[in-house]
Order: structure tokens, then C-alpha cells, then sequence
């Protein structure tokens, strides 16, 4: 079925594109670094993000709408303010995102006014792609800017993130974005060509061509992000894989000077197939990028009920609630041995709780009134985490 601006709707199974869909995909999001248009000290590369800009412009003027999500803002701001590293404290980070920002989407609309085209900003978090009151705005914006034939340029909104801003946010914003949008494809841009059987200083290492299932990927060693002025690295962009390719968007990653090659379908990068079907961008959330603010223990045969027949969580089912949240925020379910079993937005406060537990809907709804017999976590608003290991 189709989807009317800022509503969700069911769909069916995405197919199995492969990397030459690029060359003619409807809509594209792609994902910049800090390292791939910055010269390493901080300081804005100009010529690399005018070479990145002018592989989109070829895109987008082809027929492809493009979503551009950027990193950058925090390593533009290094330079005017004389730092020499990416800030450690979170106030400093800010501050610098703050300056960087205005220079990094003005460079981004000279480029882009070279080849006769419009950029619109959008400042987002990860929670603005999924909570309901911000997503359905969010949608409605980037819906009309591609309408009217701009090109959005999304950053995360440093100035006001919390401590997401350290680690890899726009990676996950990202896939949350490709989700939101229905991108038909993600593309992660770096300084690194693919996604390699181990370490790509190694002599022996291989450059992945394609994988089908993440369980293709269990001897693969990754290393973490050397990088002075990004965030990310490999482990960030293979979590954001799992979000995006489990949603039903396909994803290459690559180098960025090589993005023009590779959104004309070429045989550059690692390809991830998808290997999910959409889902409500909540669930998105909630798995891959919700902090829990509790946790709620579940007795054997509420986890029965949950896990196995896929049912909501009820108070009678729910032996102990642990640390403080409101209505509406996500909990961890736990099982009586302390498993989490799955993440939930939870219908009652932390405050509420306690006098429900272990108590029948129709108790409660007797004793206490209507609004009182309601699930705890509704099976919509609910899903399933594999234990770890």
C-alpha cells in the first residue's frame, strides 16, 4: 500500500536489489563522514566536499532523489576556534558543533548552487526519526523539500545532543533516516572502500564484495575508528547496517571519493542485502537506539506469554519495577532470572507501578477504575532482544 506524508502503512516484502539498482534507484540516502571531507587537523576539506558534492549533483540531476546525511559540523568548528582535537567534555563539543555548523552547510550550498541546485538543512536526533510527535514533522519536511527538488542535508543536532555525540550517532541516524524516508538504498561513505575480513592494514586482508546474511560476518575481525576528528569507524557502520538491511533497505559502504562509481551501481564497496521487511520506525528505535529508562521483571509465564505468543504485558505478569520513568518511555523486560527478553514503551509510570503488580485487569479495573486495565507495554510498542551472549 502506499504511504500518505507522516502515516505508516502496511507493506510488503522489499526485494532483493542489488548494487546496480543504484544507477537507478528513486531515492538515495547517503552518509558522509568527518574524516572523508576534513584534512585531519579539523579544518574543513573544501576540494574533498565539493568532489563528494558534485557525485550527488550527478545523481540527483540524472533522475535519483538524494538525502545527504553529514557528519562534520564538530570537525569545521575545530579550526575557527583553534583546537587541535575533537573536544573530550560535552559542553565544549556542543560549542564547537555550534560554530561549525553555519560554515559546513554554507560550503555545502556553494557546492551544490554549481550545479544549479537547493539544499535545505534538517537538524535531527534519533529520537526525531522515531517518536511520533517529531517523526510525522520530520517526514512532512524532507517529503516536501524532495518535492520541490531540494536536496536535504542532515546532521545530527550536536548542539543539543547528550552523550550519543560520542559515539558514531549519525551512523544510526543515518539508517533511521533511509528507514523514515523509504530510501531504496543507504550508502555509508568513509575512508575506507568496504568492509574487509580483517583489519585493512593486514597484508592478507580481502575487501568483502557482497554479504547476504549477517551470519556471514561471525569470522570477521573489525577494528575501531583511528580517526582524530570522527566518531564512527567499522563497528559504528556494521551497527548501522543491522538497522537498515533489517528493515529492508540495502546498504554499500565505501570510500568517498569513490561515490560517484558507486551510485552509478559500479562494482566498488561491500553491499549489504536486505534481509527484513519494514517496520514501524518506533520498533526501529526501540531496538537499535533507545536507552531504557527502567526495567520492569517479568514472572516465567509472562515471558512465555511474551516471547512465544507474542502477547502484551499485562501487570498481573510483572513481579518487580527497577529505576525511575514515566508513561511513554522505553523499559527493559527482564525475565525472573534477570535476562532481558525485550524493550518496551511502558503505559505507566515508575510511580504507578508497584500498586498494579501481580494484580488482573479486571481487579484492577474494579478497584481502581477504568484506565487502570490497560496493558503495560501493548505488543505494538514492544520487541524482542536476543540475550546476550
Amino acid at each position: 500500500m502506499a504511504r500518505r506524508a507522516g502515516e505508516w502503512l502496511p507493506v510488503s516484502p522489499v526485494r532483493k536489489l542489488d548494487r546496480r539498482s543504484l544507477a537507478t534507484a528513486r531515492r538515495v540516502v547517503v552518509k558522509v563522514g568527518s574524516s572523508s571531507i576534513t584534512d585531519g587537523h579539523g579544518r574543513l576539506d573544501v576540494d574533498a566536499l565539493r568532489a563528494l558534492v558534485d557525485a550527488l549533483a550527478e545523481r540527483r540531476l540524472a533522475g535519483s532523489q538524494v538525502v545527504l546525511v553529514t557528519s562534520g559540523a564538530i570537525a569545521s568548528g575545530l579550526g575557527p576556534l583553534g583546537l587541535h582535537g575533537r573536544p573530550s567534555d560535552l559542553a565544549t563539543a556542543q560549542a564547537t558543533a555550534s560554530v561549525g555548523q553555519g560554515l559546513l552547510i554554507a560550503r555545502y550550498t556553494e557546492a551544490f548552487a554549481g550545479h544549479g541546485l537547493r539544499v535545505g538543512q534538517v537538524l535531527l536526533t534519533a529520537e526525531d526519526t522515531v517518536r511520533r510527535s517529531h517523526y510525522r514533522n520530520a517526514l512532512r519536511c524532507l517529503d516536501r523539500l524532495l518535492a520541490l527538488g531540494v536536496v536535504p542535508i542532515i546532521n545530527e543536532n550536536d548542539t543539543v545532543a547528550t552523550s550519543e555525540i560520542r559515539f558514531g550517532e549519525n551512523d544510526r541516524l543515518a539508517a533511521l533516516v533511509s528507514h523514515l524516508v523509504r530510501a531504496d538504498a543507504l550508502v555509508l561513505l568513509s575512508d575506507v572502500d568496504g568492509l574487509y575480513d580483517r583489519p585493512p592494514t593486514s597484508p592478507d586482508a580481502h575487501r568483502i564484495d557482497e554479504v547476504h546474511d549477517p551470519a556471514e560476518l561471525t569470522d570477521v575481525k573489525v577494528g575501531k575508528s583511528g580517526s582524530k576528528v570522527g566518531s564512527g569507524g567499522m563497528i559504528s557502520k556494521l551497527q548501522s547496517v543491522a538497522i537498515a538491511t533489517g528493515s529492508g533497505v540495502p546498504v554499500l559502504i565505501t570510500r568517498a571519493d569513490l561515490a560517484r562509481p558507486a551510485l552509478a551501481g559500479e562494482g566498488v564497496g561491500t553491499w549489504f542485502f536486505a534481509t527484513g521487511k519494514r517496520r514501524p520506525p518506533r520498533l526501529l528505535w526501540l531496538e537499535h537506539a533507545a536507552a531504557p529508562h527502567g526495567r520492569v521483571v517479568l514472572d516465567a509465564g509472562a515471558v512465555r506469554a511474551v516471547v512465544e505468543r507474542r502477547a502484551s504485558l499485562l501487570p498481573a505478569g510483572i513481579t518487580a519495577v527497577e529505576g525511575e520513568f514515566d508513561a511513554g518511555e522505553p523499559v527493559e523486560l527482564a525475565g525472573p532470572d534477570g535476562v532481558v527478553i525485550g524493550r518496551g514503551l511502558v503505559a505507566f509510570s515508575s510511580g504507578e507501578l508497584p500498586d498494579l503488580l501481580g494484580r488482573s485487569t479486571r481487579e484492577l479495573r474494579e478497584s481502581l477504575g477504568a484506565g487502570y486495565d490497560r496493558e503495560v507495554v501493548h505488543r505494538d510498542d514492544l520487541v524482542l532482544v536476543a540475550p546476550r551472549a
